[in-house]
């Protein structure tokens, strides 16, 4: 029997779509690999073993080594990372936006920002949110996926990427993917009217292709968002604007919260850093921190 490489598009408990150059096969994995404490997630490269031609069903032998690896959500292989937020239902969540931005750093994968739902952003607070992480350097880009706002310049953004839309639920991701194929290609969640937070509607994670060399992928929500690998004392180096600043504290090792002469707490006083910026790296600080208390 032929064994022959494949790409991960699905999975959904233990059957995954594998993408080859003979079509795709729906396959399971070999037993050994849960002794070996491995096992495959979408994005990877694997060789398949075909057990049935005619109905297309295959066994992942092997796979082949990762350039990347996302812990949860489980994901491998991705170049690029685009976080979505949107203007209200729900509301802008900056907290969770700084944890994915801080992720990308940290995994040195590149980012960029999608501001949606425009039409809904009456008290222009969208504006204000772009020009903050515009100044650090970050792309922004507002859309209004059902009136196909600013999805040109998303495509073209996504050539040669496989790239990973993240975001809490109900923030458009879904609508935005199928705006860019200009078809339904993943259910649409609505909003709870009760609680303002979206009913997740993606329940696997899935690659889409766009084009050659192209793809997209649909996570679950912010439920699975995991930054835990991210060693707190070192969330100061994936802050990119606290990066001139961190050589002018006296102390090393600084945590940049009790500290007396601290370089970025002055540069927060100058008004060099945005304090909202700051507040929130405490925050996800104290929470890497207690998160770290537990897991030993």
């Amino acid at each position: 029997m032929e064994q022959i490489e494949g790409y991960i598009l699905k999975h959904i408990s233990n059957q995954y779509i594998v993408k080859t150059k003979h079509g795709q096969y729906e396959a399971t994995a070999r037993g050994r690999f849960k002794k070996e404490e491995i096992s495959p997630v979408v994005g990877d490269k694997v060789l398949i073993l075909i057990e049935d031609e005619l109905s297309k069903k295959a066994v992942i032998e092997q796979i082949q080594p990762r350039t990347i690896l996302l812990k949860r959500p489980k994901i491998a292989n991705i170049t690029q990372m685009i976080f979505v937020i949107s203007s209200k239902n729900p509301k802008p969540d900056l907290l969770l936006l700084d944890k994915q931005l801080a992720l990308a750093e940290f995994l040195h994968i590149k980012s960029f920002i999608v501001l949606n739902k425009i039409d809904l952003d009456k008290k222009q607070e969208l504006k204000n949110i772009k020009q903050i992480y515009e100044n650090l350097g970050y792309d922004v880009i507002k859309t209004q996926a059902k009136e196909k706002i600013g999805i040109s310049e998303l495509k073209d953004k996504l050539k040669g990427n496989i790239s990973v839309f993240s975001g809490n639920s109900g923030v458009g991701k879904s609508t935005l993917i199928n705006a860019i194929f200009e078809k339904s290609m993943t259910e649409e969640g609505e909003i709870s009217q009760r609680n303002q937070r979206g009913k997740n509607t993606t329940t696997a994670i899935q690659l889409y292709e766009i084009d050659t060399d192209t793809y997209i992928a649909d996570t679950p929500g912010f439920s699975t968002f995991d930054i835990s690998e991210i060693v707190a004392d070192k969330l100061d180096t994936c802050f990119v604007e606290f990066q001139k600043y961190i050589p002018k504290c006296e102390f090393i090792g600084c945590t940049h919260i009790k500290e007396e002469k601290c370089g970025i707490k002055q540069a927060v006083e100058e008004g060099k850093i945005s304090e909202e910026r700051y507040n929130r790296f405490c925050k996800i600080y104290e929470e890497l921190k207690e998160g770290e208390k537990h897991k030993w």
